[in-house]
């Protein structure tokens, strides 16, 4: 009895729900059911059917181990034996590096803060200040062309240099957002900013890549006050070139873009004219309050009609250069190497965005174009050869000089620093003499070979930017210049313009993939340099995303 009261005791007490209201009370029998003409369940056992008894299944806990369970063949814990591997984040490494590499991480394998911190006081840091601080910052990289992973790390850089541990920035093409959790129980702090309008200058774009770096270093102590106030200064600095040095690198850019296809000092000359008057039209909209795609459309015009102007003297002056010249000045390289950038590393939605905004300006370049070219070759009569643009003469020396100058005028437009004019000018001869040994003289795929320059070009710029311990655009985005699909986008302009529209588009395809291969090529010598140039402390990082077979 005592057993079998043990036994009883051991089980559990059934729940309230499993007694019914209607249930009789103990002593009282159970009336007969009536007998009713109703169908049965399906389930219901046949009348003479005797089931076998069957022994009662005993109780067990809910945590016991189930009977298929084999602690040989079980699967692996979460958790191995041996813990997860140790992430170190060498300070050797540039900061970029280490905040991406932070940035790729799940939040719970993220390493513990680093020693050295800025504090305010001892209460801890102003949170809304240091992230209004880290937004501002955002603001100007993002609105100066850096690309979506790159803001990212700087803004994560400035909230771990103050003690915000628990951030997590977000960037998208025009707003700016940072999150701050003090702790697992505490309400988190978000905030956000919009970037309105965006300008291209590359000497503020540096001296906000040095702030950074100053706020990260664990040498020097820069407060909040003092990083606000040389945040006002790079706001207030003036651009290091005035406007008729821009309109004149803009008509320097066009007359060297005319050299390297075979123009002459005419050539040079009225394509430089065509793209000064369209930079001042240009300049012009804008001061109206016209949009980018207008003020694009309108800066196409003019060299395209000094084109169609020069093949109504029928003195040889080549008007395909003239108008391909005129069109390397407006097309959007710096945008297309952003947004390639962007997809590349994964932020989807902003490099759409970059895209779309790239594809606007191609349409309002082809829109600008084509309407001067359909007028006047309806209005005057003449007409201009599809394939002048491509026979041109080999002219090393002269189309070396043409791609240095080209790329100097490039970076004078960017508002880069003077300092780095000189290495841009050799970068961008580099490029051209590697894509035209590759295109020219072994007669390989012009996409392979803008491709591998472009790749070159990324290499150098961004050892140089490592060196420096700044952005590599400053450094790459003016020596592809001499690079940019000009001619191919120049062909299927004339082309539909002629109501060819196959061989338009066709040569407009040309030219995105000829876009692409310079972005792709950019992105992939950046990566080559991130990959050899790691500090050996730092053998695991910036891992990726790992996806390979599309799930």
């Amino acid at each position: 009895m005592a057993a079998e009261w043990d036994g009883q005791e051991d089980r559990k007490p059934q729940s309230d729900e499993a007694h019914s209201a209607f249930t009789p009370p103990l002593g009282v029998e159970q009336p007969p059911l009536p007998e009713l003409d109703q169908p049965t369940s399906e389930f219901a056992m046949p009348k003479g059917y005797a089931a076998e008894a069957q022994a009662a299944e005993p109780e067990g806990s809910a945590f016991a181990v189930p009977a298929t369970y084999s602690a040989r063949q079980s699967p692996p814990a979460f958790t191995p034996a041996h813990g997860f591997p140790a992430v170190t984040l060498s300070r050797d490494a540039p900061w970029q590096d280490r905040m991406r590499t932070m940035l790729r991480m799940p939040v719970s394998e993220r390493p513990v803060p680093e020693p050295a911190q800025k504090q305010e006081d001892d209460t801890g840091p102003a949170v809304p200040r240091v992230l209004d601080l880290t937004l501002r910052i955002g603001e100007l990289l993002l609105a100066g062309g850096e690309g979506a992973e790159d803001v990212e790390a700087a803004m994560f850089a400035i909230c771990r240099s103050y003690g915000l541990d628990r951030c997590e920035p977000t960037v998208t093409f025009t707003l700016l957002s940072v999150t701050h959790q003090p702790s697992l129980v505490d309400d988190p702090v978000t905030a956000s900013r919009t970037v309105r309008r965006r300008g291209t200058d590359y000497t503020r774009l540096t001296a906000v890549y040095l702030l950074v770096a100053d706020i990260n270093s664990a040498d020097q102590e820069v407060s909040l006050e003092e990083a606000y106030r040389r945040l006002a200064e790079i706001r207030r600095n003036r651009h290091p070139y005035p406007g008729w040095v821009l309109t004149a690198a803009a008509g320097g850019l066009a007359g060297s873009a005319s050299l390297l296809l075979g123009g002459g000092l005419a050539v040079f000359l009225i394509a430089a004219a065509g793209a000064m008057l369209g930079d001042r039209l240009a300049w012009l909209a804008a001061g109206r309050g016209l949009p980018e795609f207008y003020q694009f459309a309108v800066a196409a015009a003019p060299p395209a009609a000094l084109g169609v102007g020069a093949s109504l003297l029928h003195a040889g002056l080549q008007p395909s250069a003239v108008i391909t010249g005129g069109l390397f000045a407006l097309i959007p390289g710096r945008a297309l190497v952003a947004a390639v950038q962007d997809g590349l590393t994964g932020f989807y939605i902003t490099a759409s965005a970059r895209l779309l905004e790239v594809g606007y300006f191609f349409v309002a370049i082809v829109v600008g174009v084509l309407s001067v070219l359909y007028g006047g070759l309806r209005l005057a009569g003449t007409s201009l050869n599809p394939e002048g643009v491509l026979n041109t003469e080999e002219r090393p020396v002269i189309q070396i000089l043409a791609a240095v100058l080209l790329s100097v005028t490039f970076a004078v437009l960017l508002q880069q620093e003077r300092i780095t004019v000189l290495f841009v000018a050799l970068n961008g001869g580099v490029a051209w003499v590697v894509y035209a040994s590759i295109a020219v003289t072994a007669g390989g795929s012009s996409v392979m070979a803008t491709a591998t320059a472009a790749g070159t070009v990324g290499l150098f710029g961004q050892l140089m930017a490592r060196w420096e311990h700044t952005s590599s655009l400053p450094y790459v985005t003016a020596a592809i210049g001499p690079l940019l699909p000009g001619s191919a986008t120049y062909l299927g302009v004339l082309n539909i313009a002629q109501n060819n529209m196959d061989d338009g588009f066709t040569s407009l395809a040309r030219a995105a993939a000829l876009a692409l291969a310079i972005a792709i090529g950019v992105n992939l010598g950046g990566e080559l340099a991130r990959l050899f140039m790691r500090s050996p402390a730092s053998a695991s990082l910036r891992r990726a995303a790992k996806r390979t077979r599309g799930f």
